[in-house]
């Protein structure tokens, strides 16, 4: 079956889970960054999409090896123990087809919600058997985990009264002075992505995490704002751009996925009434649940990214924990040379965008 932009996202909106990863702007995206999309989709005798995954391919040279990956997919109901199975068969066949390596899947499913401790989490028992059937597949978790394996989620079905009586405290009060204190929110535009670009940089060396280089963002958002899947909102003071987030959107889902501040005017809080806003304008468009994209893998001070999960359960998130990324190794031994080298390709990399970043913000 052959697909174009709008055929291939409204099959994926047919299906469970229906995520911004699977769809065809993320492997337009990807593509130009050396990754072959490879869209699959499975139909039962009727004609019915029954689950479908885009494969991102990547060839190692001078070898032609190659090494694929599904981001949060496939998508497919997984209470379906049929096609549960298909879609684990087709997609380790297509990896053996395509010489590869090994396959990586990372599908949002459920583990549990809340955080493991306390009073209101819970466990998915679909997910743990998940986790033990592809084990018994011959399936491995992956020491490279590339998207987020928890996030924080928003209920937007429920009704405003109850997403402002869910905000902490805190959270209330730093949403008014942003408010009192002259914050205001715009909508941003293709002509602000440069200056946004920067304050991300500035954000990323402040913060300790590395992104990567201004073309990479910029074909990003360019590609998913022409198709009206991605809103940038730039909060200001007085005309001046002090913070901004970009949300994506697809299917019923609105995604947090970049922010970015300027040390001007922290102390007003802008990055609260920017969610506000974005949770506002998600139901406005018809979402269900807004993503707040990342959470930690230890619920406690020691990982990196409590400090932003703490914000993110302020504006009133809940945690949502899945089974992570999980390898079909194709080829043993190559599969084991490579896990041990990546580590060290990785650590490279990221010592150069770091002081990429560092001379674009100093430089």
């Amino acid at each position: 079956m052959t697909y174009d932009p709008d055929s291939w996202n409204a099959t994926l909106t047919q299906l469970p889970g229906a995520h911004l990863l699977q769809t065809w702007e993320w492997g337009q995206v990807r593509q130009a960054y050396g990754w072959e999309p490879l869209r699959q989709a499975w139909c039962d005798p009727e004609g019915q999409v029954k689950c479908a995954a885009s494969v991102l391919q990547r060839t190692l040279s001078p070898v032609p090896l190659r090494v694929l990956y599904a981001p949060r997919g496939p998508l497919v109901e997984w209470e379906d123990a049929d096609w549960r199975s298909r879609a684990l068969s087709e997609l380790q066949a297509l990896a053996r087809r395509q010489r590869a390596i090994f396959i990586k899947i990372d599908p949002e499913v459920l583990l549990g919600s809340g955080v493991p401790g306390r009073e209101d989490a819970g466990q998915n028992p679909a997910g743990l058997a998940l986790q033990k059937e592809l084990a018994e597949r011959g399936w491995v978790y992956s020491s490279e985990q590339i998207q987020f394996r928890n996030t924080v989620m928003i209920d937007l079905m429920e009704p405003e009264e109850t997403w402002l009586a869910r905000l902490k405290q805190k959270a209330r009060y730093n949403l008014r002075l942003g408010e009192k204190r002259g914050v205001t929110v715009r909508t941003g535009n293709p002509h602000d992505f440069s200056l946004l670009y920067r304050m991300y940089a500035e954000t990323s060396v402040r913060d300790g995490f590395i992104i990567r280089a201004q073309a990479y963002y910029e074909r990003l958002w360019a590609t998913f704002f022409q198709r009206d899947m991605l809103e940038p909102l730039v909060a200001e003071v007085e005309g001046t751009p002090v913070a901004a987030i970009m949300v994506f959107y697809f299917g019923k889902r609105a995604w947090y996925l970049q922010g970015m501040s300027r040390e001007l005017h922290r102390e007003k809080m802008p990055n609260y009434l920017l969610q506000w806003t974005a949770i506002r304008r998600a139901r406005q468009r018809g979402c269900e649940s807004y993503d707040l994209w990342g959470a930690p893998n230890r619920f406690d001070e020691t990982d990196p990214l409590w400090g932003v999960f703490r914000f993110k359960e302020a504006v009133g998130g809940k945690t949502v924990r899945t089974i992570g990324a999980w390898d079909y190794p194709v080829q043993p031994v190559l599969y084991a040379f490579y896990t041990r080298m990546l580590p060290k390709i990785l650590a490279i990399m990221r010592r150069k965008g770091r002081e990429r970043t560092r001379k674009e913000v100093t430089g």
